[in-house]
């Protein structure tokens, strides 16, 4: 079965309803039938921008079910995804990937995830994968 990986600025949005993408964010996740994965270095941005913008009780909520499973399957990034990951953070210069960003497409292309729930520019940028939801 296939899944769809999640990247930081989807779990944001599905938590602030302020959020310019928060009604999108909902209504694509309420739509899904495969599976979320997201990594551990998400998992670290997620609950980091949280605490900063919608502050600690939220962050360590959202936490709890990162780390606990029940909304996602948590996928460690290995020390290949990493290598991988700097070998894309290099040679992608002309690109403003963080290194989390590089360490998904590293750990989506060992994996064969092809499809992500992602609002930011930089897996089309990539080129590899399948950014939800389509507008």
């Amino acid at each position: 079965m296939p899944y769809i990986f999640v990247d930081t600025g989807a779990w944001y949005a599905l938590l602030d309803k302020s959020d310019a993408n928060h009604h999108a964010a909902v209504k694509f996740k309420d739509s899904i039938v495969h599976p979320l994965v997201t990594s551990n270095y998400i998992a670290d941005e997620v609950i980091t921008l949280v605490r900063k913008r919608l502050g600690y009780k939220v962050a360590v909520e959202i936490g709890q079910k990162l780390w606990g499973e029940s909304i996602t399957n948590l996928i460690r990034v290995t020390l290949q995804d990493e290598k991988k990951a700097w070998e894309i953070f290099v040679g992608y210069y002309d690109k403003s990937f963080s290194f989390t960003d590089c360490t998904s497409f590293a750990l989506m292309e060992r994996l064969g995830i092809t499809e992500v729930f992602a609002f930011d520019e930089h897996f089309a940028q990539y080129g590899s994968f399948i950014v939800l939801p389509l507008e």
